[in-house]
């Protein structure tokens, strides 16, 4: 027979609940607490990508951006705005999606990366471009009809160029080398990775004359999972400041290459009396300690640097580079 409750028995109830107190029992005469938090997760767009890697990609390719429309304004004769519009992780399936067709859909592969991955142009963009290229203003009439062999043609110039910024935006984190796979017209045709599959998605926002449209650039997780490691925020640092330190001493280098300096070679070194010196006349010999076969010293600008030979090359004298100056000071 069920146990039926009192009225007392029920008022401790609803006062336990409502105070929030769910303990379970008591140990040492204390009563435990337990302060639970409850996480909304939804396993159709898992989070698999953390948010200190997301904000890695978005300076990353926040520069790629900037690059890539000065090097496409030069080449379409206009001025071409890119805006870095957001960095998501969605399904493959929700990407495809959101494509329009007929489109301009790039599939590449960027080694070391495992898996292709996709660069797209939405219709608007993709003829004002092409109608850029030939001439025109860059007004776009037919955004309906899908690309010809010459317009095609044309795109894979475009996509040349945002290979190489692609790649020389990865130089930082991973050196990639991009090899295109394919050219589609219909995002529906594109299967890289099964349709759940995670995906990082960017954005762009391009403004060309009187033309908007969006650039997106997908690449899927398992592409990314090698290396999703060195996407934090102080890798990225890290890498920056060595490639402006590498950069930096390049130039440095270029700029002194072309300076002229002074280089002598003392062939040799004696002590002589003041009596001496003042008697000496045409024809003596003075001696020294240097021997035939001994190394010279050899100065640049007035400062020990080399040791080396001293003999003729063709009609010239000449001196070979026997030792640097570090290795001698090892000795």
């Amino acid at each position: 027979m069920a146990k039926i409750l009192s009225q007392d028995e029920i008022d401790a109830l609803l006062s336990t609940v409502s105070s929030g107190d769910q303990t379970g029992g008591t140990r040492n005469g204390e009563s435990n607490e337990i302060d639970r938090s409850v996480i909304v997760y939804d396993f159709k767009h898992p989070n698999r990508v953390s948010k200190d890697q997301l904000r890695t990609l978005e300076n990353m390719h926040d520069n790629f951006g900037g690059h890539m429309g000065s090097v496409l304004s030069n080449l379409l004769r206009a001025m071409l705005d890119v805006d870095l519009v957001s960095v998501d992780q969605i399904t493959y399936s929700e990407f495809i999606m959101s494509l329009m067709s007929p489109s301009c859909t790039f599939t590449f592969m960027a080694e070391p990366l495992e898996g292709p991955c996709i660069v797209d142009f939405n219709p608007t963009l993709t003829y004002a471009f092409v109608e850029r290229m030939f001439g025109g203003s860059g007004k776009v009439l037919d955004t309906g009809r899908e690309l010809t062999g010459i317009e095609k043609t044309l795109m894979n110039r475009i996509g040349n160029v945002v290979y190489q910024e692609l790649q020389d935006a990865w130089a930082h984190i991973c050196p990639i080398q991009i090899k295109q796979i394919s050219l589609e017209t219909n995002p529906q045709f594109v299967q890289i990775v099964p349709p759940g599959e995670t995906v990082i998605t960017i954005s762009f926002q391009l403004k060309l004359l009187q033309s908007t449209g969006l650039m997106t650039i997908c690449y899927p997780y398992v592409a990314l999972e090698s290396i999703v490691g060195k996407l934090s925020a102080q890798n990225w640092i890290d890498a920056t400041k060595k490639k402006t330190h590498e950069k930096n001493a390049e130039t440095n280098f270029d700029n002194l290459s072309h300076l002229d300096v002074p280089l002598s070679a003392v062939l040799a070194n004696t002590e002589v009396r003041i009596d001496d010196f003042l008697n000496l006349k045409i024809g003596d010999v003075i001696t020294t300690d240097q021997k035939i076969n001994h190394e010279v010293d050899v100065y640049i600008r007035h400062r020990k640097k080399f040791s080396g030979r001293p003999g003729l090359v063709g009609k010239k004298r000449g001196l070979v580079v026997t030792r640097t100056y570090q290795e001698m000071g090892k000795e």
